[in-house]
């Protein structure tokens, strides 16, 4: 399986996306001639030395300076602009990534919002051009390992604001990338945000496999570290993901359910990945309960004294593997009328590492504010949410 990842240990941002993706392979005549057919710009291709790292530099020519555009001017730009629907659909969906954030910073609606700097015609090229990178090499799933941010203050709109900037740092929240924070300037930009947001999933570590081919792509910065966005082509085995696991277990028999609910949800809280309490017949006929914990092993020791802690007993049985498969599962939200009202409702997808749709849940609190609200119940509410995000994220809409 054909997988893409990419390594950001200096940042991202629209252009070094689309120069690590020309590097790994992305046919440079094709994305040239896609931009400029749909935007009014020019691409110079060329080369770069970043502290020893020969990476493709990226430079979109402007012919003027566009003032600031309102979110419904880009999506209009965009849908005029004849491109291969797969490459419009995720053009688009980039867009209303970082609109949603704009609109949250802001406290405002799409149909208000006017972007500055991701307004202009450069960064509809970048989008754009990366975009159809993506999808003309054509690989099979999309990762992204913890991406630096950078640090210090970056100069907006109504002065200096940390970093990661705000726009950007309500991307991450959105996308679910993992980042950190290193260096004494900006290094990840709203656009390199988003258009990773949309395309890759967060891993933490290379999955196993072979690797096919390494790109790099420029930054205009001249850092103490290269200044590239790493991309690696591999050839991966599985179709899951894999992460490490133990799973902690005791027995007790003198412990109320006051005290097992509370512990329940304080595991959660510190750690745990799941908890099952199981009643249980003990030894001398005894009733009692079997708590069975499934965390990281790095959490393990802190959870175990917590059960220590709040039950009292003795002993926690850690039991080891190997590792477990897992589904990928990402957020999204959907629309659905109920009573001629609209509700914005997030769901929970799960997919392999083709990108194949294994579930699609709803989420519960959401779900029953809707059925408390409509006065109507709970499952209807929740067949109608995920049968609407069945129908626009399932197998007709992948990518």
């Amino acid at each position: 399986m054909r997988t893409i990842l990419f390594d950001a240990f200096s940042g991202a941002s629209g252009d070094m996306i689309l120069g690590t993706l020309i590097s790994l392979g992305a046919d440079r005549e094709k994305i040239c001639e896609t931009i400029e057919s749909a935007v009014d710009v020019s691409v110079r291709i060329g080369g770069a030395n970043k502290r020893g790292i020969s990476a493709v530099d990226v430079h979109i020519d402007v012919a003027y300076e566009e003032h600031a555009r309102h979110y419904n001017d880009l999506v209009d730009i965009v849908m005029n602009a004849c491109l291969p629907p797969r490459v419009e659909h995720s053009a688009l969906a980039v867009f209303e990534l970082m609109a949603n954030a704009e609109s949250k910073i802001h406290g405002i609606s799409l149909e208000e919002l006017h972007f500055h700097e991701v307004g202009q015609n450069d960064a509809l090229a970048d989008v754009i051009g990366s975009c159809y990178a993506m999808h003309e090499i054509g690989a099979d799933a999309i990762y992204c390992l913890p991406i630096n941010v950078g640090g210090g203050k970056v100069k907006a709109a109504h002065g200096y604001m940390p970093v990661p900037a705000p726009a950007t740092l309500e991307i991450l929240q959105l996308t679910g990338l993992s980042f950190y924070g290193s260096g004494n300037r900006e290094l990840l930009t709203p656009t390199g945000a988003a258009i990773l947001g949309h395309f890759a999933r967060p891993i933490e570590s290379f999955p196993k496999g072979k690797v096919l081919s390494v790109g790099y792509g420029a930054g205009d910065a001249d850092t103490e570290d290269p200044n590239v966005l790493r991309s690696i082509l591999i050839d991966t085995e599985d179709d899951l993901s894999r992460d490490s696991i133990e799973v902690l277990e005791t027995n007790v028999d003198d412990v109320t359910g006051e005290v097992l609910g509370n512990l329940f949800e304080k595991l959660l809280s510190i750690g745990a990945r799941d908890v099952a309490i199981v009643p249980a017949t003990m030894k001398k006929g005894r009733t009692g309960h079997i708590i069975k914990v499934i965390t990281k092993p790095e959490h393990s020791a802190t959870i175990a004294r917590e059960i220590m802690r709040e039950t009292g007993t003795l002993g926690i049985r850690v039991i080891p593997t190997k590792h477990r498969y897992t589904a990928d599962r990402r957020m999204e939200s959907v629309r659905v009328y109920i009573r001629g009202k609209a509700y914005d409702m997030p769901v929970k997808i799960a997919e392999d590492l083709n990108g194949e749709i294994l579930h699609i849940s709803a989420e519960y609190e959401d779900c029953k504010r809707a059925a408390k609200e409509m006065d109507l119940p709970l499952k209807d509410i929740i067949r109608k949410v995920e049968e609407e995000a069945w129908n626009k994220h399932g197998p007709a809409d992948q990518l």
